[in-house]
């Protein structure tokens, strides 16, 4: 609330900055009047002397844009007189500054430092958001004096804005740093026309985005009910047709068998004279087209689609799109874009990915044909609760995902060849410069930088290396690079790098690469990518960043159990073994151990090994544990040792009562004795490698240690061992029961014996030849 009433008491509609305005506009007219200045360009003769922008605005009728407001969003024609000295000043802006970069970072920082707290809105670096307010702003200007143009321009731009919380406030601070930052370039020549056409168009826009905020909530809770309605039958229907293909299997099974038997009992003959024999005599006549196997396969063909993808690809076929293969490509990401649709964000990052893939694609894209193909698709999956407002909901959300990949179309291919013909072309002398100055230009911007990057000069090079190719490798394969990034930014969670050291790290390398070449095309691949690369890191790092990651980093005991309190016993294991984002994995008890945080790697391992309940269920980690890392025994054997009492103790209950001296003692070692596919596990060979003496002799590994031994090895220990016994009892035949006797030895002892020794060096020796080639 306090911060509300400071920004309603800076607003910069108030009356101070209002007079301060009048002020420099007074001495402007009189400076204009002394001859000194020179003469205002032709549009800005129709200013009148004297007049305020509160005139100005009564004279076009224009008073409702005074303020922003959000009651009503609707076409508005702007004045052909005010339109033409917008953009003649918007031409004359750009032609004294140069270049939009120029522009952009100096509106930047001009609308920061008078409202910082609107930094925090946007999570681009400052090259990325500063080329975006000029792109923004321009498109706005450009088609200002069109209204169905620029209710559809402001319409999208607000769409893209639907994640921030714009209010009018705000959107007053933006106008005025705006207008403030023209001034300071175009001075006198900033006529007050121009000046009241950019205040109305930026009062309508901000009007437009709280408006489409409020407004548009229900057309986005119309598409996420609908999509779930969609999804949730498309689960029933393949889970109902896994139960008829079982169904269908098993019946066939119990066919065959019962066909089989009764062909047993019939006798040969009549076998042979029950098969009827075709047209020319020679075999069994072959089944009618029709009667069976023709008749299932039309059944599998004519199998009605229960899924939105199968249903979209048959409708394309029907609506004669079939060769429109880039459908297909969409639909891998339409899940995510669907479900973001309310995250901006996230639906541009989905759709600049999108459009990296669809750049590989050698035929011809017209993206209004997947819409047509979609809303037939969900006319027939929502029969009954399609109406109008899907039509409308859906129609909107792929016209704003069709105007951002349109934006992208195209562009992809020439940035790559653009990209890697400079890559290609750099000198190696240069490019060990552009990898040896990326992260000091990064620590020059950020020095909070230098605290998380306490490697080597020669690592952190190799990483700046690293960096420069994914950005070229971004374009060549973006599905694979976006699995890449999403695991190296769950490593980054790890590391607990801070999600604002992102930005600057993009606009030093942009400014690096700036430095190093003058190609606009270039400039804009690197930064493009690099952006992309960035957005997805922040994204990963934000979503994985859960309260024991945290907890972790600061390798506190009670800090973690804080952290584990907040989850319930059935998802407590999961929050502890696993973190996921996308379709990567990390696991925050592996990681402690990794970095080294063993207090809380066992504080992880009490929790998980420590029996829960309420009224129904018990909760035991063992399972989830084993489930998770199979290899953990391994793992703590190798990192950490210390902690296999805490594992082997955490295996055994013991019951609070006694009975005649005697209490009740449980011992899980099912996952200690067998793997997940319920062969034999190597934890016991793992453990004796460690050769730890005080690890075999703790009672869960005796225990299932004799397990092993008493139920499947000693037998094939005995077995494996009878051949040596044999041969001791050959040994013994021949060496000593032959020669208990004082007379001579007869020849048939000595052919006795003669054998008995072959039978021992011909047994031993091929027994050792083979266990030694083995």
């Amino acid at each position: 609330m306090q911060e509300t009433e400071g920004l309603q008491m800076s607003s910069p509609s108030s009356g101070s900055s209002r007079d301060s305005r009048e002020s420099r506009e007074s001495s402007r007219e009189a400076f204009d009047e002394s001859g000194s200045a020179p003469a205002e360009p032709a549009a800005e003769q129709n200013d009148e002397p004297g007049l305020s922008l509160e005139d100005v605005l009564q004279k076009y009728n224009l008073e409702r844009f005074q303020e922003c407001s959000d009651a009503l969003f609707e076409k508005v024609e702007f004045p052909k007189e005010m339109v033409s000295a917008v953009h003649e000043m918007w031409q004359a802006w750009g032609a004294q500054t140069g270049c939009k970069e120029t522009r952009g970072e100096a509106f930047y920082t001009m609308l920061f430092d008078a409202a910082p707290s609107l930094q925090l809105l946007f999570k681009n670096p400052k090259a990325v958001t500063a080329m975006r307010f000029m792109e923004g702003l321009g498109s706005l200007v450009s088609v200002m004096g069109k209204p169905v143009a620029l209710f559809k321009e402001v319409e999208g731009i607000g769409f893209r804005h639907l994640d921030l919380d714009v209010t009018s406030i705000r959107a007053g601070f933006f106008r005025e740093a705006l207008l403030e930052a023209i001034e300071e370039v175009l001075g006198n020549n900033f006529s007050m026309l121009a000046r009241a056409g950019v205040h109305c168009l930026l009062n309508y826009t901000g009007g437009a985005f709280i408006y489409i905020r409020r407004e548009y909530a229900g057309r986005i809770k119309t598409i996420m009910t609908s999509w779930n309605i969609v999804q949730k039958s498309a689960m029933e229907a393949q889970q109902q047709e896994e139960e008829e293909q079982t169904r269908d299997e098993d019946e066939t099974t119990s066919v065959e068998k019962k066909e089989a038997k009764d062909t047993e009992k019939l006798p040969e003959k009549k076998t042979e004279k029950s098969q009827p024999m075709n047209q020319a005599g020679q075999g069994p006549a072959v089944p009618e087209a029709g009667a069976s196997g023709e008749g299932i396969a039309e059944d599998k063909a004519m199998k009605v689609p229960t899924t939105f993808n199968e249903m979209l690809l048959f409708n394309a076929s029907v609506m004669g799109y079939g060769n429109s293969a880039w459908m297909s490509i969409v639909l891998l990401q339409f899940d995510d874009m669907v479900r973001n649709v309310a995250n901006y964000t996230r639906l541009q990052e989905e759709c600049d990915v999108m459009s990296l893939v669809l750049a590989k694609y050698r035929g011809k894209i017209i993206l209004p044909e997947f819409k047509a193909v979609t809303l037939a698709s969900l006319r027939s999956l929502l029969p009954q609760d399609w109406d109008t407002e899907h039509e409308i909901a859906w129609g909107w959300l792929w016209e704003n995902i069709e105007s951002l990949l349109s934006a992208m179309l195209g562009k992809p291919l020439l940035q790559e060849q653009a990209l890697e013909r400079f890559f290609l072309g750099m000198p190696p002398e240069e490019a060990t410069q552009l990898r040896e100055q990326l992260f000091p230009s990064f620590f020059a911007l950020a020095p909070a930088g230098q605290d998380f990057l306490k490697q080597s000069a020669t690592r952190i090079n190799f990483i700046g290396d690293k960096v420069v190719a994914m950005t070229l490798e971004m374009y060549r394969a973006p599905r694979r690079m976006v699995e890449e990034i999403s695991a190296l930014g769950l490593r980054h969670v790890g590391y607990a790098i801070p999600t604002e050291m992102f930005p600057p790290f993009v606009s030093a390398g942009v400014a690096l690469m700036q430095s190093h070449t003058t190609d606009e095309m270039v400039v804009e691949a690197f930064r493009w990518s690099l952006a992309l690369i960035a957005k997805i890191l922040v994204r990963t790092i934000s979503e994985g960043s859960t309260l024991v990651m945290k907890a972790i980093n600061t390798n506190h005991k009670l800090t973690l159990k804080k952290a584990m309190d907040v989850s319930s016993r059935g998802q407590r294991a999961n929050d502890l073994l696993r973190i996921t984002v996308g379709t990567q994995s990390i696991s925050p008890f592996y990681w402690s151990i990794d970095s080294g945080a063993l207090v809380c790697a066992q504080t992880i391992l009490e929790d998980l090994l420590t029996i829960r309940a309420d009224r129904d269920v018990y909760y035991y980690g063992c399972n989830d544990l084993f489930t998770r890392h199979p290899e953990v025994m391994k793992r703590l054997c190798v990192s950490a040792p210390v902690l296999l009492d805490t594992l082997l103790n955490g295996l055994v209950w013991r019951s609070r009562q006694t009975k005649e001296g005697m209490r009740r003692v449980n011992y899980y070692v099912k996952h200690l004795i067998q793997d997940l596919d319920g062969n034999a596990s190597p934890n016991l060979e793992w453990l004796v490698q460690h050769g730890d003496p005080n690890v075999i002799r703790h009672p869960t590994v005796i225990l299932f240690a004799d397990i092993l031994w008493h139920r499947v090895a000693s037998m094939k220990f005995v077995a494996s061992k009878l051949f040596s016994v044999l041969i001791l009892i050959v040994f013994v035949i021949g060496q000593t029961v032959l020669l208990r006797h004082s007379s001579q030895q007869t020849p048939e002892e000595e052919y006795v014996m003669f054998a008995c020794r072959i039978v021992n060096y011909v047994g031993s020796l091929t027994k050792l030849t083979i266990r030694h080639l083995d």
